[in-house]
């Protein structure tokens, strides 16, 4: 019989507790995963509630801050905070639960955490919002950064000292240099003159030493020239202006002209963008490409061929012959200051030219490489930023 309730449906009822038991049984598996990312987790993790009160920590937490589970329950979350930054502190979280927002990790200030001993430890902090039946909570990931700040503080002054002791080499090769250059001005002068004086008079020995010491100082005098010039690229400052470069590039063959007469050499050149750059370094830079292109020749006269293509913002040049080439092995090497592959007899010159080229490359934010086969020739490339997206 039915009674005054309502019939009884003995289906319903059982479907009902299966629910039900099926939503205990998820909640139960919600509540271990949620436990087992919490113990899993790099970082500490400290959930708090509307009134900053920590309401779940996990165990990366205790051992980051010192305290246990049970000294951190219930209690304010400005207790892991330093002493000059609880007042604020208070303020910023009030702030964020009015409109709580994700905080991804590493977005603000330079941040520390106090620890129970009261020391203090720098920290990245990410905040997340999380809406729950018993009230809003803030699960805040704090990670320690100790090891990677004093990395960045080591890396830091090493570079300072760095930069101070380039600046420094930098200073004393061009006082070196400029003070040089009189002294020795004076030495060649006084030997030419011997030469010129005694030439024929002493015995063919003598006429050799006086050679060689004139020759040795002339060298001397290439050598102090182009380490001053290496030093003026790199504390010269950049006046930046729209270059043309086939203006660049004609400019510097007409300078040229009497070593393309002499080596009877052949230079073409593309259509050449405008860029912006320094002119005067731009000049300096392809001399010296174009120079070493004419010089460096074999059975063949020379055949020098200057092009320009666009890339993802930047242009990339390149100066181009058909000389004895480079070993693969010193692609490196030939860019570094004095680095030569040849004696003097073979191919005069001091070595710094291509260093210079690659100081004027990388100041403008480029690039410089090379691409060669020994007797086929090589390729000199170098890319300019172009300065857009």
């Amino acid at each position: 019989m039915a009674t005054a309730e309502g019939p009884s449906d003995p289906i319903s009822e059982f479907r009902s507790w299966e629910l039900e038991k099926l939503a205990s049984s998820t909640r139960a598996a919600n509540e271990g995963l949620f436990e087992g990312i919490l113990e899993a987790a790099p970082d500490a993790i400290v959930i708090v509630d509307s009134r900053g009160r920590i309401r779940i920590v996990n165990p990366q937490a205790e051992q980051l801050f010192g305290y246990s589970r049970d000294e951190l329950i219930g209690k304010s979350v400005e207790l892991l905070v330093p002493d000059s930054a609880r007042e604020f502190h208070a303020e910023h979280r009030a702030r964020f639960v009015q409109d709580p927002q994700m905080r991804p990790m590493g977005v603000g200030l330079d941040l520390k955490a106090r620890r129970k001993d009261g020391s203090e430890i720098p920290v990245e902090i990410s905040l997340s919002p999380l809406r729950t039946a018993q009230g809003p909570l803030v699960i805040s990931v704090v990670r320690d950064v100790t090891d990677r700040r004093e990395w960045e503080d080591m890396l830091a002054q090493r570079t300072a000292e760095l930069e101070q002791s380039n600046d420094e080499l930098q200073q004393f090769a061009y006082v070196a240099s400029h003070d040089l250059q009189e002294p020795l001005r004076m030495v060649v002068s006084f030997l030419q003159l011997l030469k010129r004086r005694y030439a024929g008079k002493l015995d063919q020995e003598a006429d050799e030493y006086i050679q060689f010491a004139v020759e040795g100082g002339t060298r001397m005098q290439l050598l102090i020239e182009d380490l001053l010039r290496y030093s003026r690229v790199g504390s010269r400052e950049l006046f930046l202006s729209e270059v043309d470069f086939n203006e660049i590039v004609d400019q510097v063959l007409a300078e040229l002209g009497p070593t393309i007469e002499e080596t009877g050499a052949t230079v073409s050149r593309a259509v050449l963008p405008v860029v912006v750059a320094d002119p005067v370094e731009m000049a300096r830079l392809f001399q010296n490409l174009l120079a070493n292109a004419i010089k460096y020749y074999g059975e063949e006269a020379p055949r020098v061929r200057v092009d320009a293509d666009r890339l993802a913002g930047a242009w990339a040049f390149s100066v181009r012959d058909n000389g004895i080439g480079i070993p693969p092995d010193q692609f490196d090497r030939i860019f570094r200051v004095f680095q030569r592959l040849h004696s003097q007899a073979e191919y005069p010159g001091t070595g710094i030219g291509l260093a210079i080229c690659k100081r004027i490359v990388e100041r403008h934010g480029g690039r410089i490489w090379v691409d060669s086969i020994p007797g086929k020739g090589s390729t000199f490339r170098f890319t300019l930023p172009t300065g857009e997206d």
